[in-house]
């Protein structure tokens, strides 16, 4: 029998690593994958859309926030993975009723990382969770020498519409745009508030905005929309995965924030 501890400091116990996981955590599904449990995975949410083939080979239990018990159970899950913010603690006390739940909790590029080796523990995948923690220490410390010299540009990173809704402070989305050097003029809100746009200017008028590619599917019209408030503020549309996935998607998150910058200095 061993105990782990997930990131809510929750105590777990198991005569031996889980073999029959659910996850309902597109990123993690994707980690889980990465570090080759791809065997173990029995199910996924509809949005666990890396890897692709997945959406073929895995069952699917409904959603992050809405989910089908009855399937999961019918599984027969060693462990589910969930999250604080992907899932609702009503979902995880509902689920703790089929198995044990594990809730990841990530805010920083450490939380991270803490949870790739907690998943090295659990799942007996030690060298390969080494692997990857190896992989994104080298990419996050080459990325920190890169925008070392960058300077600091006021952004505003919009989530959804109707009502307009962005990333305020402690998200790991406000985490990245601290890393790259953008002052997100939210961070005086908490997590993803709602804002009028009109008032945009007088909130921070920032220099980029960025429309995510996730959750709402943003078009040129609200870039125009939102644009118009600003001063002259540049609009961007942005790869909402690399801006808020947690696990391996995190490695190419770094090359896509290098290209960000290089494409925001030609302008």
């Amino acid at each position: 029998m061993k105990t782990y501890i997930d990131q809510l400091g929750r105590s777990h116990t198991f005569e031996s690593a889980p073999k029959r996981i659910v996850s309902l955590v597109p990123s993690q599904t994707e980690l889980l994958y990465d570090l080759g449990l791809e065997e173990k995975i029995v199910g996924i949410t509809k949005f666990c859309v890396h890897p692709y083939h997945f959406k073929s080979t895995k069952k699917t239990v409904g959603g992050t926030k809405k989910v089908h018990y009855e399937k999961i159970r019918l599984l027969e899950p060693d462990i589910i993975i969930c999250n604080k913010e992907e899932n609702t603690q009503e979902m995880v006390a509902e689920l703790q009723k089929i198995a044990p739940v594990w809730v990841t909790d990530i805010i920083t590029i450490e939380d991270n990382i803490q949870m790739i080796k907690d998943f090295g523990q659990l799942f007996n995948c030690r060298t390969e969770s080494q692997k990857w923690t190896d992989k994104l220490n080298f990419a996050w410390s080459d990325f920190k020498k890169f925008i070392a010299d960058k300077p600091v540009l006021k952004v505003a990173y919009f989530i959804w519409k109707n009502p307009y809704m962005v990333a305020g402070s402690g998200t790991f989305i406000d985490e990245l745009l601290q890393l790259n050097h953008f002052e997100n003029i939210y961070t005086n809100k908490e997590r993803y508030p709602e804002v009028d746009i009109t008032k945009i200017r007088s909130e921070g008028d920032p220099q980029l905005v960025f429309l995510s590619s996730e959750p709402f599917p943003f078009t040129e019209e609200h870039a125009f929309e939102i644009g118009i408030h600003t001063h002259h503020g540049k609009t961007i549309f942005v790869d909402g995965e690399m801006f808020s996935w947690h696990g391996s998607r995190l490695v190419k998150a770094f090359d896509y924030f290098k290209k960000i910058h290089n494409s925001i200095a030609t302008v």
